[in-house]
């Protein structure tokens, strides 16, 4: 995989992906006790388990923007925030038990990593990930629960 040149444009995007994928797919190398000590205080005020609602999963799922692309997974956010009624209750319990466990479900790590030339410079070139919805949800989750 590396050292090999690669010319064409597909090419680059799944080496890019395969980068990307080996990084976030393996296992952290911190352990939990190399936290930082204002990190280990917060940790002792805290040790009740957040509880996700269907109801938050519910009103995430609603406000998806319908407009954006769908994720490596293949399911459009239209089809998730027409039928989020019916997806909150399993969703919730998937987001829950993923936060109890500490894995996130294989699906939601899917990532299509793309090159985006900056413009007009072939040579310049940023990586965009198209991640999937269910796992942008997850991080608006976190995110409500952390603030």
């Amino acid at each position: 995989m590396w050292g090999n040149l690669v010319t064409m444009d597909e090419e680059k995007a799944e080496e890019l992906n395969a980068f990307f994928a080996s990084v976030f797919n393996s296992k952290g190398s911190c352990s939990p006790d190399t936290q930082p000590p204002e990190q280990e205080d917060r940790n002792e005020e805290q040790k009740e388990t957040p509880k996700i609602h269907g109801e938050m999963v519910s009103d995430l799922l609603h406000h998806i923007d319908t407009h954006k692309s769908m994720g490596p997974d293949g399911i459009h956010p239209r089809v998730l925030s027409e039928l989020a009624d019916v997806l909150a209750k399993p969703t919730s319990i998937t987001y829950q038990q993923s936060w109890l466990t500490g894995e996130v479900p294989v699906g939601w790590k899917l990532a299509n990593v793309m090159p985006i030339s900056k413009q007009g410079q072939k040579e310049e070139s940023r990586s965009v990930s198209l991640t999937t919805v269910l796992g942008k949800v997850t991080e608006q989750l976190i995110l409500s629960v952390i603030v």
